[in-house]
């Protein structure tokens, strides 16, 4: 029996890559243990736990992330406004830090010296996974079978991945995979890949059945049937759902359903609720083309229902508790944070500071949103707060409140100085061309 190169913790799904990947790292010499995060995923976990023995994993940890993940990604997120290039929740790009520190510490209380992963040569999950494995533990080893030579030279595409794995015996699904790549946590569910790369043509990829093809060809958006989380926006209720949604330091701590008087309060409790609701009318779908970190554009479809939900609920409560200048300084930051988020620095100095000082300009963000969930909408109807900041007196315009109207005209002097020398200069430029 030849000697064992060592431990290896592998990132485990119990799909295909990683279960093939399993049976690869053993025939390599490695003792595999698999880890599989249950991050709000469907998946009939006990039956990946078997699959994992059987195809000879030494051992398999099955973790239950769904609370962390909320209280100690989700919600910093939320408290942020993060999003990237304006459109994208970073649903996935929250989730993999999440995991990768759950793997890290199995690796050490295991004494492994390895950690692996299923994530492509080409994506950004395996910068996420790799910078929080290095941050975590810099002593620790990463095999990435889609980067080494020996593994991708052999597998060149899924066709390759069903031939290995009716070879060695792994069990692969019965019913033909769909003509793209899913990845589904708590947060949201991503589409990308196969037939979704082409963000504009017609698709015509040969692997699509038929009945879905000849549908496809009618239309350029996203393929009836790809969402899976939330409902056609055309076929949700008619009638809107209203909550009130009550923040504390800029964290949502209660969910109320305004008509049946029901309310939710734990993190995951109340943020399963909302993807409920948030799904039944449809909220939360994108179709968009980003920058990858390493320097490709990609198309994705994502849908992100409680989420969205949150994000507009999260912006007016902040607008009506938080000081302006505070809140444009703030802004950058969160510009700042998503950006470090989607590239996978969660656990970096920077990334921490940024955090940290997100934290402290929630303090004041108390209050109650109430939010109409209705036909692919979150449409906020109104906020209160004991921190507000909103003066109606001083604001309303029948009333002069304490403010002297008299001021605005030295307010505007002031500030027209620099525009008319701006266009003094100007004028005198275009003398001089003449």
């Amino acid at each position: 029996m030849s000697q064992s190169k060592g431990v290896v913790v592998l990132a485990y799904s119990g799909g295909l890559d990683t279960s093939c990947i399993l049976v690869w790292l053993k025939e390599q010499g490695y003792d595999v243990i698999a880890y599989l995060a249950n991050i709000g995923q469907e998946e009939n976990f006990e039956e990946a736990r078997k699959k994992a023995l059987s195809l000879g994993a030494k051992k398999i940890y099955i973790e239950d992330l769904r609370q962390e993940f909320v209280e100690e990604f989700i919600w910093p997120a939320v408290q942020a406004n993060a999003i990237y290039e304006d459109r994208y929740l970073l649903g996935t790009s929250l989730a993999r830090p999440c995991i990768a520190r759950k793997q890290i510490q199995i690796a050490q209380k295991e004494g492994a010296e390895y950690v692996s992963h299923g994530a492509t040569g080409k994506g950004n999950d395996q910068v996420r996974f790799e910078l929080t494995y290095y941050a975590l533990c810099p002593q620790i080893k990463v095999i990435a079978p889609w980067r080494l030579p020996e593994f991708y030279s052999c597998f060149c595409g899924r066709s390759d991945l069903m031939r290995y794995a009716k070879k060695h015996g792994i069990p692969i699904p019965v019913t033909p995979s769909n003509p793209w790549s899913m990845d589904a946590n708590l947060m949201h569910i991503s589409y990308e890949a196969g037939i979704l790369e082409n963000p504009k043509k017609k698709y015509t990829h040969r692997r699509v059945p038929k009945s879905v093809w000849t549908t496809i060809q009618l239309k350029n958006q996203a393929p009836p049937g790809l969402y899976t989380k939330t409902t056609d926006p055309a076929a949700a209720p008619d009638t809107p759902d209203i909550l009130e949604i009550e923040f504390k330091k800029g964290v949502p701590v209660k969910v109320m359903q305004v008509s049946e008087g029901t309310t939710r309060q734990s993190a995951l409790e109340l943020f399963l609720y909302l993807n409920e609701i948030a799904s039944k009318h449809g909220v939360g779908r994108i179709d968009i083309v980003e920058n990858r970190f390493i320097g490709m554009k990609s198309r994705g479809i994502y849908e992100t229902p409680a989420g969205t939900i949150l994000y507009h609920a999260h912006l007016d409560i902040e607008a009506l508790t938080m000081d302006r200048e505070v809140r444009r300084v703030k802004q950058g930051l969160a510009l700042k944070f998503s950006e470090l988020v989607y590239n996978g620095f969660w656990c970096s100095p920077e990334c921490a500071y940024v955090r940290h000082c997100i934290a402290q300009s929630q303090d004041s963000v108390d209050g109650i949103v109430r939010v109409s969930v209705f036909k692919g909408q979150a449409y906020v109807l109104s906020r209160e707060s004991h921190q507000s900041l909103y003066n109606e007196e001083l604001v309303s315009m029948d009333i002069h409140g304490d403010y002297e109207p008299l001021d605005a005209t030295g307010f505007i002097n002031i500030n027209s100085l620099r525009l008319k020398e701006y266009h003094r200069l100007q004028g005198k430029v275009g003398s001089a061309r003449r």
